[in-house]
């Protein structure tokens, strides 16, 4: 998912797919879904600004962006123009199923290429990838590979944008073998139940991020964006985030509270009255100390000194394990009558509320948090 930087020498972008980043409220962007034209590339100016937090992390170590074609990807030409300048010992970039120079590659190579960078070619300017030296791997450059798995070994830190649509897999390999990594999700991936597991135990956190948790990536479809605040032949995407597992400052923040709790203004779920529902993290309470469901957007600024991420709102095992109940058809029953179409049932443990003005409401997933 990344920018065409439009410069004399090649462009530098991650090739593998992005699928669950499309937005279901675009329909260009639901029929590339369907048809599995899904390339979308960040640009080179939010990996600048994310990375700039973390300098300190890349002083004499190996970093792998295995997502990524060597010879036209961003995070490859970031880490070969500051290679210096961070200390790397080693940069090792790999592609998926791709060998021809290509922005938008449609992986029909059996075999891919890989780079591994020193720092020593060229020593007296910034090399390119071609006086480094890119090279074929043996196999389709897949990072589940067990060539790739070797790669992988070798590196410190891990720099990438993985495809979303193998999100889970990618982070519990990274998981698996103890990587420090920065790498770009959605924030829907904080409701994947093998995910959040993660961020509940301190694994994973959110980075700086994009600002206002969106950002423009280019795509084949070069006329998705033309007017408004949207960029020329690219497209708006909302709730992308950066993860990390890195210390960084940012994460030890706390969270300004201005709202005073009053049970009018927070009302408790029907079916799980020790949890308020705060519908924007602008009004979580600064004195109300039980369970509280606050949209996913806050993980970008929750920080563990001040709260406790308890759960998902869409976990029903932890619900019912913590004394939820299900909704029952007498609310369904009301739901419907106040026109409520969704597809929950009198079964389901999900969470539902009533607001000021009377109406059954069944939010989407959310974080239940408490203060420290």
């Amino acid at each position: 998912m990344w920018l065409q930087i439009a410069a004399i020498c090649l462009i530098f972008v991650n090739l593998q797919p992005n699928i669950d980043i499309l937005m279901a409220n675009n329909k260009r962007l639901g029929k590339a879904k369907t048809g599995k034209n899904d390339e979308f590339y960040t640009q080179l100016s939010d990996i600048e600004n994310e990375l700039r937090h973390y300098k300190a992390h890349f002083q004499g170590k190996t970093v792998l962006c295995n997502c990524d074609d060597p010879r036209v990807s961003n995070f490859t030409k970031y880490f070969i123009l500051n290679f210096r300048a961070l200390g790397l010992k080693k940069l090792i970039t790999t592609c998926y199923k791709n060998q021809d120079i290509d922005l938008f590659s449609t992986n029909s190579c059996e075999k891919a290429v890989y780079m591994v960078y020193t720092g020593t070619e060229n020593s007296n300017s910034i090399p390119t990838p071609e006086e480094i030296g890119v090279k074929e791997l043996k196999g389709d450059g897949d990072f589940r590979s067990a060539e790739c798995i070797e790669l992988l070994k070798e590196a410190d830190i891990v720099v990438t944008n993985p495809p979303f649509s193998l999100f889970r897999e990618y982070v519990a390999q990274l998981i698996k073998y103890d990587k420090k990594f920065i790498i770009i999700g959605h924030q829907n991936a904080i409701t994947y139940k093998e995910f959040y597991p993660y961020l509940i135990s301190g694994q994973i956190w959110a980075g700086y991020g994009f600002n206002g948790m969106a950002s423009h990536f280019i795509s084949k479809y070069d006329d998705v964006a033309v007017a408004g605040n949207h960029k020329e032949g690219m497209i708006r995407v909302s709730g992308v985030m950066w993860f990390t597992n890195l210390e960084i400052q940012k994460r030890h923040e706390p969270f300004i509270c201005i709202r005073d709790y009053n049970p009018e203004d927070y009302p408790t779920f029907g079916n799980f009255k020790k949890c308020i529902f705060v519908k924007e993290a602008v009004n979580i309470p600064s004195d109300y100390n039980g369970l509280m469901a606050v949209p996913i957007s806050f993980l970008e600024k929750f920080s563990p000194d001040q709260f406790d991420f308890v759960a998902m709102t869409n976990d029903s095992n932890w619900l019912k394990e913590n004394g939820a109940t299900t909704i029952g058809n007498e609310i369904i029953y009301k739901a419907r009558s106040q026109g409520n179409k969704s597809h929950i049932t009198a079964n389901m443990y999900s969470l539902y509320y009533i607001s000021q003005k009377g109406k059954i409401e069944f939010p989407y997933a959310r974080m239940i948090i408490k203060k420290k």
